[in-house]
């Protein structure tokens, strides 16, 4: 995995994007330990400012807790924060977008549904 640097999301919004990915993929459980800022700089070659920040948000949003002089680790619930807050991001940055795109095209719930069981069918 490498941060896409031309993205207009800010690497340590990635950083913690890839975390939250890797618990929502039961790479990293609750209560594990991850890895150091400074490993995670180091692997993917960012400042690790940057990846104390990305760890920051986390931690600010119960995903990550620091044992004093032992590390960071995934808090329990974690994995439910995270569903949760994807959900509503979810909502709010595609299926809203979707609808009203829906709406202004003149296409029916029904024909939406089809194209996306259409989708999911050509994906297999």
């Amino acid at each position: 995995m490498k941060f896409d640097e031309t993205s207009t999301q800010p690497i340590f919004l990635q950083v913690a994007e890839l975390i939250e990915d890797m618990i929502l993929q039961q790479t990293l459980k609750e209560e594990d330990q991850i890895f150091s800022t400074n490993q995670l700089a180091q692997t993917y070659n960012i400042n690790p400012a940057t990846a104390r920040k990305g760890f920051s948000i986390l931690t600010d949003e119960g995903i990550l807790y620091k044992k004093r002089g032992l590390g960071m680790y995934v808090s329990s619930g974690a994995l439910t924060k995270i569903r949760e807050k994807r959900r509503r991001e979810f909502l709010n940055d595609f299926i809203k977008k979707l609808m009203t795109e829906a709406e202004k095209l003149g296409i029916k719930k029904s024909e939406l549904i089809e194209m996306i069981e259409s989708y999911k069918e050509e994906k297999k």
